[in-house]
């Protein structure tokens, strides 16, 4: 059937593409109908294009309707070929000046702090390259796509709204004209009549509602196929849907991960095609399956006509987007067609039809026409004005939609309000309209519409739940009512666009209709004013916790408007004074019943009475939401701040005020923050605790705590605590004057004075102190233009960030009593300051700071402080602490007295230092507190009891703030007897300071005397006691010394330097050094042990893992690791075997007891928790015990290897010609044994006679394993790991391979340091790490010693064919050629399995001299493989001496290679350029030998290249019995080394090389480095914006991911890109981490600003990136926006942990440090 279908396509295509667009065209312009005969063409056509099959095909489609249905339009439109028509349409169009680039998913978008009108308008990356705000200060995001760029847009900006590209030429400027004057007559005619005929179809068909018929499109042949059709939504998860899919249409996992993709991503999806019965069975079982817990998932059977229509329309409507791009005059008709009324008047217009259809139309559709509006009626300037009435008229209705739908606000045409609201002009009041009709008609948003009303009408019907007062209840919310709570909050959202830009000029429209929306908004706090009121609860502990977080939301998302609100009402003074008049009516309407029925009662004190109400704040109701109350106390602060409260004191109210009443709610919300802190409230849960954190946080305080106070300021009993926080709220009350209007400040003062206070308790970051700073509506907090001022700025290093210090001049204005502090926050502020003042020698006082002046209408309150009844609580709290064994007084309570008494002291010095002549100094605190109290009591006065106090033993704390009172006292005194004109006797009050301070000075110097001689006595006890020990002790003292000196001469004895001694690492000249005992000790049992070779084994915790940081060829295929043979590895490493350890060090046996413990431990986890953790045990894997480092395995501890196999040297030894020969004979027989013994075992002592053995051969001799079986296992259990992990096979001790991986491991290690090293720029001995070091010493050895429980037989034939790659023999063939061979790898692995051939040899030769024959063959292999592979250009940099001996050789050398490869290799003539390519080329090689024979023979590195300096390369061969002129190899065994060569060359792999037909590695291969990375990180989200998912058909990734080791960009985290590995499905980093890091990734998460590492499946942790602001704050998330540029520091610590092989150690203690990560799908990334 699918066969006679795609033939049957086909054959329809090929008519189709019969079909003349020119011919249709013409037809429709002579048509008396034209729409009659358009609506005949797609409704036989667009059928026959679309729908023809279960599975979409986009492209053939797409191809199809260019041709068919949009050709004939194109055609229609331009009267001619579109492609002359269209380029001549674009030529004649007049440029733009808007730029209006819509933006796509995660692109980066920039505004500009300083000139943005609000952080709506934004930038796209070239129109921000190309303007001044580059240099301004600048907010960088991420688009969530759909927004465009508002260059261009002269309203958006309050300077430079023209980038280079967009800006208008001076003849441009000149008032907008027509656009359709560009255009032909005919043509615009043309233009009307298809543009209404495409756009009534697309929208006619899009919001069809009828599933098997269609809008006047008559069906000719009218098939009976159905598609069953499913639609996304945010209710179901991706998991449930795959799940449904499976069982309703019968699909694979696959197929069903792709649907669900597609209907995610375009909002629905086809998932059956067939009869009507087919999918409406589909159907059926899709709803029964989704409609258990939740409402079903959206399913319709429709008939494939309809989708093929629908399909086109959408199309339809992307091709009118694109048309309208080539001419503003076709954008201009496009714009009237969409907004002409229909017939059936309001509403019908297409625009409208589409609108208000929004939510019941699919994601895919939403899109495409949401961009059409963008482009046409957004970017046409007279028509954005018309369109943004239609939206304000049908407001509510699409709000009230968005409610219902389902989908997120950004699929909504709800989120164009932010394109609509936003523009100055549209809301009313710019005269910058075209003209006046415009102007009118841009004003009707905000008066005609009123705008404002709508929106918060709307708001308050969405939350109908109150209670019985009228007020907000949240109480039992259900999950629907918390979603739809969500929804309205993006209500308060548009209110705050409408209100964002403020108006220049009001008319009386703008001011009444203001007033309606301020009446409105009155309303809406008045619903809040008094909700969530709560009780004490008294006896039993609350029993659920209350809902209160959906009120608090609602104060955190109004906090913003209720302050743009006072801002508007600030512009216009009778605006203002009629919306404080109607603020103080609506707060008489809440507070109606406040009294609660109480009477009023009168309190006396001091001789004062007062009128109050009796409440009882712990037993009555009482709330935090107090909207009105605040608001009326910030428009009273206007009024000072504007003087309106002195120009029109007759017009506003002031006599009616009461102020009781207005107190009385803000002082009941104080009084229940007071009994919270004295813990009355601890029954009433955490619910109230978090409601009076947020009452203080900065995210509420401005327009909750902060107008309290200021309604206190305005008008003006339990426990300890209620009184201190009684004395704490008048130091607010007097103090809090940094409000422009309460004191004579300015907003930056206020601004200051905050950074001041937060720095003041520690030194602070620039985002902690822009989170501790409250944001106003552009989400700026005004410190950038202050901090300079304040504080210095201290760089980051290359962790942590950059802090902002406090300059210790500003340490004067501290207030310790700041209103903003939280307890801890002001308890550490105070420890801070006074230890600042203890380090500067200062005195430890922290007095209040001079404040400035009240504004006239709160001079006033002042006087609180010189009050009677503020002196007489003052007073009685000083007797209390003068008499303290009688009264419960605390030190909190007298610290707020000294500091109110600080205040008013100030106070009074501040009005006379600005005393002018006319003026009388009405405050004269220090008069009162000079005056004893009156009888009968006849108290002492103030003064007398500071004096008294200041040496009161139990007030130590407080001595230097009452010295500070008193000094300050005299002070006053003095300045008042200045200004005064009789003089009055000064001196008494000095003689009375001057003998207090020497009374104090002597005081402190005898403490100090006591101190010290009780320091001396103690010191002389001490000595007494040591000598009494040692004369007690005199022979244990004695020994202990003598065993001291031994050690040192012990130590001295073994110690690895000679003096005046070559040293030489190998070779029958290697330098003997005696082995220093190693006695250590084991980390579990603390008990020590000596390494030795007969004892139990000590192991050291490592980590074994797959590498490919050295790799140079990142894309091989791993070949099956069954069947893979490692003996050999090509130079271009592409994958090795490492090998880590953190150092310490366990018995065997501890080990393994403690492993086993680890086992038993985690299977019992599993079965109770059943989560990952940071080791996968059943893999071998473990935490060292100490560091809790992630280990796999554990090395043996071994003392020197060859020193046991070793032989006495009682023979002349060979040189390389003879002992080459002598060892192929000897391989010979090994392998003519061997295959003997393979074809049979009987006759094997025959064969054994006939063979010629060379002399003293034993070829049947057996070592006896020199191990004790301790270490025999554990050189198993090593090599055993090593192979498991290196080859990914299961563990199987006898396989021969495992040798080869153990060598492998060892060569690869020491190839890694060395490139750190070299990297680095570090000498190759003396700088590495203990842990680096006691690893290669134990890796070397242990590789050394393994062959000894390998196969002896297995280990001989690896010898016998890694020798055969460079000394060839008949037996063996097929071996890589030169080329392919790393000579580092083949040189560890000949060297260790040499003994294998070596134990069987008793002619005397030593094994040094096999090691240094074998050391010298491959470095000769090695250097013709460099020469051969060198790329060396003469470029004519000879130095002078070009004859050298070492020159002259290697040219002999590369002449005769000439000669071998048949004058293939490239002629030079340079010697020197020859000799330093060699030399450069081998220095690794060198290197790595070097480390690898230091660690095998024990014999210490030369002290020349433990530093870095010149001549290392003389050093090093020096150290590894090389001449300095390599090439004397060659000619000392010029005899076999040109037999050697010529095989080497004669090989077909090296001539293909030189025919150029293949590639090879040259030396000296370049380390790997991290890819470079761009400075800017917007050019990152650039490029991630660009990318899209590879199979998504060209979607946009959501998480675009770049790997750091090789540069590819992937779409991680989504289902579409996952792949399956090993089984189990994968996304797309896991899967790329095997093929490009052998399991382990480093990525950069663009979109988060995030550095993710991964190691295998399961582990994985999130890393801080290398991208930095100014400020030196990294920005994960791109929360800020601050511009981020690469730190280069940073970006290489990453590099060196990927270098060092530390990733899956850092991922093991990020887990263990935080188990979050454990939880984490990290395979899903």
């Amino acid at each position: 059937m699918a066969a006679d279908l795609e033939s049957e396509v086909q054959a329809i295509d090929k008519s189709l593409l019969e079909c003349s667009a020119e011919e249709i065209a013409v037809k429709w312009l002579q048509a008396n109908d034209l729409q009659k005969e358009v609506y005949q063409h797609l409704a036989y056509y667009v059928p026959k294009i679309y729908c023809r099959g279960p599975n979409p095909a986009p492209q053939r489609e797409d191809m199809l309707a260019q041709h068919v249905l949009l050709g004939p339009m194109e055609w229609y439109l331009c009267g001619e070929d579109p492609a002359f028509g269209f380029p001549k349409l674009e030529q004649a169009n007049k440029p733009s000046h808007l730029c209006g680039r819509v933006f796509k998913v995660g692109e980066p978008t920039y505004s500009c702090r300083d000139c943005a009108v609000d952080p709506t308008c934004v930038l796209c990356m070239e129109c921000f390259l190309g303007s001044i705000h580059r240099e301004h200060r600048y907010r960088m995001t991420t688009s969530g796509g759909g927004g465009f760029c508002d260059c261009g847009d002269t309203e958006a900006w309050k300077e430079g709204p023209y980038c280079q590209k967009h800006e208008l030429n001076t003849s441009e400027t000149a008032e907008e004209e027509d656009p359709l004057v560009h255009l032909p007559e005919d043509m615009v005619a043309r233009a009307y009549n298809i543009f209404a005929i495409t756009f009534k179809y697309a929208v006619d068909i899009l919001t069809w509602e009828k599933e098997n018929e269609l809008p006047g499109l008559e069906m000719i042949e009218k098939s009976d196929t159905y598609y069953c059709m499913l639609f996304n939504d945010e209710v179901h998860t991706y998991e449930q849907v795959i799940y449904t899919l499976q069982k309703a249409v019968n699909c694979t996992q696959k197929e069903a991960i792709g649907f669900a993709t597609t209907v995610d991503r375009d909002g629905r999806r086809s998932v059956r095609y067939g009869d009507f019965q087919y999918c409406d069975q589909a159907k059926s079982v899709i709803v029964r399956n989704t409609s258990r817990q939740t409402k079903p998932l959206k399913v319709q059977v429709m008939h494939s006509s309809i989708v093929a229509h629908q399909s086109f329309g959408l199309k339809l409507l992307t091709w009118l987007g694109s048309v309208i791009g080539y001419s503003d005059g076709l954008r201009r008709i496009l714009c009237q067609v969409g907004l002409q009324e229909g017939p059936d008047g309001e509403n019908s217009s297409l625009v409208d039809k589409l609108m208000l259809y929004d939510s019941k139309l699919w994601k895919g559709a939403r899109n495409v026409y949401h961009q059409l509006f963008m482009s046409s009626l957004l970017m046409d300037l007279k028509y954005k004005k018309l369109f943004a009435i239609r939206f304000a008229r049908n407001y509510e209705r699409l709000q009230s939609d968005f409610m219902k739908d389902d989908h997120d606000r950004e699929f909504s045409i709800a989120d164009l309000s932010i394109q609509i609201f936003t523009v100055p002009s549209l809301m009313g009041w710019y005269n910058m309209c075209i003209n006046p009709y415009f102007l009118k008609k841009a004003r009707m948003l905000i008066t005609e519409e009123n705008l404002m009303t709508t929106i918060i009408k709307t708001f308050m019907d969405h939350l109908r739940h109150r209670d019985i007062q009228g007020r907000f209840q949240f109480e039992r919310y259900t999950a629907l009512q918390a979603f739809k709570f969500r929804r309205v909050q993006s209500l308060i959202l548009d209110l705050k666009y409408v209100l964002i830009s403020k108006p220049t000029e009001w008319s009386d429209d703008l001011r009444r209709k203001f007033l309606e929306g301020f009446d409105a908004f009155l309303e809406l706090l008045k619903c809040m004013q008094g909700m969530d009121p709560i009780t004490r609860q008294v006896g039993q502990h609350i029993e659920m916790e209350p809902e209160w977080e959906a009120a608090f939301t609602l104060q955190m998302k109004l906090t913003l408007v209720i302050s743009m609100m006072q801002d508007w009402c600030a512009l216009d003074e009778k605006v203002l004074i009629e919306a404080y008049k109607k603020c103080l009516t609506v707060l008489m309407q809440c507070h109606s019943g406040f009294t609660d029925g109480e009477q009023p009662i009168v309190l006396s004190m001091c001789g004062h009475s007062v009128e109050t109400i009796r409440y009882c704040v712990s037993q009555e109701k009482v709330s935090i939401h107090l909207p009105v109350s605040r608001l009326l106390a910030g428009l009273h602060v206007l009024l000072s701040k504007t003087e309106v409260a002195y120009k029109f004191p007759e017009l506003l109210p002031l006599s009616e005020l009461s102020p009781p009443m207005l107190i009385e709610h803000p002082l009941r919300c104080l009084v229940l923050c007071a009994q919270v802190h004295a813990g009355m409230w601890r029954r009433n849960g955490f619910s109230l605790v978090n409601q009076i954190y947020y009452y203080h946080n900065v995210k509420c305080r401005r327009e909750m705590f902060d107008k309290d106070i200021v309604m206190l300021q305005d008008v003006v009993q339990q426990n300890n605590t209620l009184i201190e926080e009684m004395l704490y709220l008048i130091i607010m009350i007097v103090g809090e004057r940094f409000s422009p209007g309460i004191g004579q400040v300015n907003t930056t003062d206020e601004i200051k004075r905050e950074i001041i206070h937060q720095l003041s308790i520690r030194p602070m970051a620039h985002s902690e102190l822009v989170k501790a700073l409250p944001e106003d509506e552009n989400r700026e907090t005004g410190m950038e233009s202050v901090i300079e001022e304040v504080a210095c700025f201290k760089k980051p290093g290359l962790t942590g960030r950059g802090l902002y210090e406090l300059k210790p001049e500003c340490a004067k204005n501290f207030n310790l009593y700041f209103y903003h502090f939280s307890r801890a926050e002001q308890s550490k502020a105070e420890e801070a300051q006074r230890k600042l003042k203890r380090q500067n020698r200062e005195d430890t006082a922290l007095p209040p700071p001079a404040l400035p002046p009240f504004c006239p209408l709160f001079a006033s309150l002042v006087n609180i402080l010189q009050s009677d009844v503020m002196l007489c609580i003052m007073g009685t709290i000083l007797q209390w602490a003068v008499e303290h064994n009688g009264y419960a007084w605390s030190e909190s309570m007298l610290q707020r007295v000294l500091h109110l008494i600080g205040m008013a002291l100030q106070e009074e010095k501040q009005h006379l230092e600005n005393l002018s002549e006319e003026n009388v100094v009405t405050f004269t605190f220090t008069q009162k507190i000079s005056k004893p109290g009156e009888a009968p009591s006849n108290s002492p006065s103030i003064l007398a009891m500071l004096e008294t106090l200041q040496n009161a033993p139990h007030l130590e704390v407080h001595k230097d703030m009452i010295r500070w009172i008193l000094k300050t006292f005299n002070t006053i005194k003095k300045l008042r007897e200045s200004s005064s004109s009789s003089p009055v006797a000064e001196t008494e009050g000095n003689i009375m300071e001057e003998s207090s301070r020497d009374k104090d000075k002597a005081e402190r110097k005898r403490k100090a005397e006591i101190a010290r001689l009780r320091r001396e006595k103690i010191m002389a006890q001490m000595s007494e006691m040591q000598r009494h020990f040692i004369n007690e002790n005199k022979e244990l003292f004695q020994q202990t010394l003598e065993e001291l000196d031994t050690s040192a001469s012990g130590v001295h004895e073994n110690s690895p330097v000679i003096l005046d001694a070559k040293l030489t690492a190998l070779g029958p000249e290697q330098t003997r050094v005696a082995e220093p005992r190693q006695v250590v000790m084991c980390i579990l049992c603390q008990e020590e042990q000596e390494v030795k070779v007969d004892s139990r084994a000590m192991v050291l915790a490592a980590f074994i893992q797959r590498s490919t940081v050295l790799s140079k060829n990142r894309n091989k295929i791993t070949p099956d690791p069954e069947k893979y043979d490692p003996l050999f590895m090509h130079p271009d490493l592409s994958c090795g075997t490492h090998t880590g350890s953190c150092g310490h060090i366990m018995h065997a046996h501890c080990w393994q007891r403690y492993f086993d413990a680890v086992q038993a431990k985690e299977q019992r986890r599993q079965q109770r928790l059943r989560v990952h953790t940071s080791y996968d045990v059943e893999n071998g894997e473990f935490l060292c015990p100490l560091c809790e480092c992630l280990s796999n395995t554990v090395i043996p501890l071994l003392p020197p290897p060859r020193v046991l196999f070793n032989r006495l040297d009682f023979s002349g030894q060979p040189n390389l010609t003879q002992w080459i020969k002598t060892l192929s004979q000897q391989v010979q027989a090994i392998q003519l044994l061997r295959n003997e013994h393979c074809a049979s075992h009987s006759g094997h002592s025959e064969k054994m006679d006939q063979l010629q053995l060379p002399e003293g051969f034993r070829p049947d001799f057996k070592l006896k394993n020199p191990y004790s079986e301790s270490i025999k296992e554990m050189l198993t259990t090593f090599g055993t790991a090593t192979y498991k992990v290196g080859l990914k096979v299961h563990p199987n001790e006898e396989d021969p391979r495992v040798p080869i991986m153990c060598w492998g491991s060892c060569a690869y290690t020491i190839q890694t340091i060395e490139r750190i090293l070299a990297d680095e720029d570090k000498p190759l001995f003396g700088h590495l790490p203990c842990r680096q070091d006691d690893c290669l010493m134990s890796l070397t050895r242990f590789a050394a010693a393994h062959w000894t429980v390998s196969s002896l037989s297995a280990v001989q034939g690896h010898f016998c064919t890694l020798l055969a790659s460079l000394v060839p023999n008949e037996k063996n063939g097929n071996l890589p050629c030169i080329l392919d061979i790393d000579m580092f790898h083949l040189l560890v692995s000949l060297v260790l399995s040499f003994p294998a051939i070596h134990c069987q040899d008793f002619s005397g030769v030593s094994l040094g001299t096999g090691d240094l024959h074998l050391f010298h063959l491959v470095t000769m292999a090695h250097i013709i493989q460099i020469l051969l592979t060198s790329s060396t250009e003469e470029n004519g940099m000879d130095q002078e001496n070009t004859n050298s001996e070492e020159e002259v050789a290697v040219l002999t050398l590369y002449k005769f290679l000439c000669q071998c490869t048949g004058s293939a290799l490239k002629e030079i003539s340079s010697g020197w350029h020859l000799w330093r390519n060699l030399k450069a080329g081998i220095m690794p090689f060198l290197r790595c030998s070097a480390l690898f024979f230091h660690y095998l023979n024990g014999v210490p590195a030369p002290s020349e290249i433990q530093v870095n300096g010149a001549n290392q390369f003389e050093h090093l061969c020096s150290y590894l019995s090389l001449p300095n002129n390599l090439t004397c190899l060659f000619q000392e065994n010029g005899e076999i080394l040109n037999t050697l060569i010529e095989s080497w060359c004669s090989n077909s792999e090296v001539k293909r090389y030189l025919e150029g037909k293949r590639h090879a590695i040259s030396y000296a291969r370049e380390s790997n480095k991290l890819i470079d990375l761009p400075d800017d990180y917007s050019c990152l989200i650039n490029q991630a914006s660009n990318f899209s998912c590879p199979k998504s058909g060209g979607d946009k990734s959501r998480a675009p991911t770049l790997c750091l080791v090789c540069g590819t960009m992937l779409c991680s985290q989504s289902y579409c890109c996952q792949t399956e590995l090993e089984g189990e499905d994968v996304g797309a980093c896991t899967a790329h981490t095997y093929t490009c890091g052998s399991g382990v990734g480093i990525f950069l998460r663009v979109r988060e600003c995030q550095v993710l590492f991964l190691a295998g499946k399961t582990k994985g942790c999130f890393y801080p990136p290398p991208y930095l602001d100014d400020y030196g704050e990294t920005d994960q998330g791109l929360r800020r926006g601050n511009p981020l540029h690469l730190c280069k520091e940073r970006f290489k610590k990453i590099q060196k942990l990927w270098q060092q092989h530390s990733i899956t150690e850092e991922i093991g203690h990020a887990q263990e440090a935080n188990q979050t990560l454990v939880g984490i799908d990290w395979q899903h990334l």
